[in-house]
């Protein structure tokens, strides 16, 4: 305690920045073996993958490559199971990235999402009756000692309520207790992590498309709201409220009473986990089916709620093949610890990029790009636009499957062609996307281990279609107009300078795609003249009308209204 006050006392007085890190409940030697574990990781794979290739060993590197991720792999895998915490989170993220990661990584971390060991029953009881102020032979009726699941966070063990306390759903429940001195642990990791990132920065290609350590920042946020049970509980009253209506979807509900910050207690809802790919097919439930349901649910989350499951790791999601008169079994979520909110600028991002691959505009994909803050400013937009073009022509509409048995030739040929836009990458990582992401490459990877012929094209074009349908209403026709009457009006002042760049012999032509461009300025044209007949019968109507309201007046409108259709509309190929 006088130690403790005298840190404080020094930094309200000095304000030294070291002191305001300190932690007296992080665990040192814990600290300690996660620092020398990442520096021996990072040190290894500095010396194989970026000094060796430079003094002419780059065959020695590739021979070795999938022996060396393999025991790193394994080695990461062994001290998430000691350490649990934050490292098992890590682990289980990993270990759903088939669709991008080797198999040898994640194969060797799979075993993370059920390996977690328990905490000795008595801590358990302890911190229970603490928290829910009773004993657990008066609180429950049943309450099994051995837990049903192990987290990186909790445990959940399962129970029966009392007769007089009975819930719509019944009396069979689980409750999920949080991990004792779990904030020393989280505290301690994190902290670890943090210094770990301030070495990956170090790294030019990290540094220049994500800041680590506020990526790290925010992820501390995150899990301190998830273990906060209460802050879980309206969590999934929330998600529940919003699935209400969609057939086939089910999220437990919270017993209140028995509830608390470190307690939650909710109904019994544990099936078939959705990585148990046999006893699916023994249930008799169609795996493309599950795989375009689970899809389909988060695109609900994500492009209708704003409002998402953010960790949808195998250990959270189940399939019950004991559905209902409107679904012949439920996907059911749990855990909603881990949520996340999208403000509507990023969901109108997220729109422009959806439409633009259901669509395949790659014009709209770098607008989404824009609108999401993902490029960095010095990226060719054109040269990335181009490269969009390519890849929609070459790989849209194959599965993930087909995805994998793409040529390497023909892949090389890609990245040969777009050779400086592979070479900058011009993309970042906005802090506030990172757990969608996150979410998102979880999510890819649990589709195709459902279904490995898996098509993204296919279950998202409805999606696509739709929003695309919602762009023809009013609101987005007026829109567009507007748009239109503002290049009417900033017209003639860039007009007066490209003559003025003309005069002094300073413009400067650029030969790139010639014909589409001769195309796009035809078109462009075209929509202006009808523009700007639309904006003759517009004035001529207003002033008529003005003076006297009639016929003549609204027969100008209506000229005025048939040249805006004019405008708006695309032109017919050829025009």
């Amino acid at each position: 305690m006088m130690w403790e006050m005298l840190i404080n006392s020094l930094n309200l007085v000095y304000h030294f920045p070291w002191l305001s890190t300190y932690n007296l409940s992080m665990d040192k030697a814990r600290y300690r073996r996660i620092i020398v574990f990442f520096g021996r990781i990072l040190t290894a794979l500095f010396f194989w993958e970026i000094f060796l290739p430079r003094i002419g060993f780059r065959k020695l590197v590739a021979r070795t490559r999938s022996n060396r991720l393999r025991e790193i792999a394994r080695k990461y895998h062994d001290l998430a199971i000691r350490l649990g915490g934050v490292h098992i989170k890590v682990g289980q993220f990993l270990s759903t990235r088939m669709d991008v990661l080797p198999e040898e990584i994640t194969d060797q971390l799979t075993g993370l999402q059920d390996e977690v060991p328990p905490e000795d029953f008595e801590d358990i009881r302890l911190l229970i009756e603490t928290e829910l102020g009773g004993s657990l032979a008066d609180l429950f009726e049943k309450f099994e000692v051995e837990p049903m699941a192990a987290a990186s966070l909790g445990q959940v063990h399962r129970a029966r309520l009392n007769a007089d306390e009975e819930q719509s759903f019944g009396r069979e429940i689980v409750v999920k207790i949080q991990r004792p001195n779990i904030e020393t642990i989280i505290n301690t990791d994190l902290q670890a992590l943090q210094r770990v990132s301030k070495w990956v920065m170090r790294y030019e290609l990290v540094r220049k498309r994500a800041d680590v350590p506020a990526l790290l920042a925010e992820f501390t946020k995150v899990l301190t709201k998830e273990i906060d049970y209460l802050a879980e509980g309206s969590h999934a009253e929330k998600f529940k409220e919003n699935f209400k209506d969609v057939a086939g979807i089910r999220v437990p509900a919270v017993v209140w009473p028995l509830t608390t910050k470190r307690v939650l207690t909710l109904e019994d809802v544990y099936a078939i986990k959705i990585t148990d790919y046999e006893q699916i097919k023994a249930a008799n439930i169609d795996m493309k089916e599950a795989a375009e349901r689970l899809f389909d649910t988060y695109m609900r989350q994500i492009f209708e709620h704003g409002f998402f499951h953010a960790d949808p790791h195998p250990g959270n999601l189940f399939v019950d093949p004991n559905g209902d008169e409107n679904s012949e079994w439920y996907l059911t979520f749990i855990d909603f610890g881990m949520v996340g909110e999208l403000p509507s600028n990023t969901r109108e991002g997220l729109k422009e990029f959806l439409i633009g691959l259901g669509t395949k505009d790659a014009k709209r994909i770098i607008k989404g790009y824009q609108l999401l803050d993902i490029l960095l400013p010095s990226a060719d937009l054109d040269l990335l636009e181009q490269a969009e073009a390519q890849a929609f022509d070459r790989f849209w509409g194959k599965s993930m499957d087909e995805m994998r048995d793409i040529d390497f030739n023909e892949m090389h040929e890609f990245a040969k062609e777009f050779r400086e836009l592979v070479y900058e990458l011009p993309f970042q990582v906005p802090q506030d996307l990172i757990f969608l992401f996150r979410t998102v490459a979880i999510l890819a990877g649990i589709c195709v281990g459902l279904d490995p012929e898996f098509n993204l094209w296919t279950v998202m074009a409805p999606y696509a279609e739709k929003m695309v349908a919602e762009e023809a209403s009013a609101s987005t026709f007026l829109k567009e107009a507007g748009s239109i009457l503002q290049t009417m009006i900033a017209l003639p002042r860039k007009a007066e300078n490209v003559l003025d760049r003309l005069n002094r012999g300073g413009l400067v032509v650029q030969t790139p795609a010639t014909e589409r461009g001769i195309k796009r300025i035809n078109q462009t044209m075209h929509r202006l003249i009808y523009a700007v007949i639309f904006l003759g019968f517009l004035m001529a109507g207003t002033m008529i009308y003005i003076a006297q309201p009639g016929g003549i007046a609204y027969g100008m409108f209506g000229a005025a209204v048939i040249f805006l259709v004019g405008a708006v509309l695309p032109c017919r190929p050829g025009r």
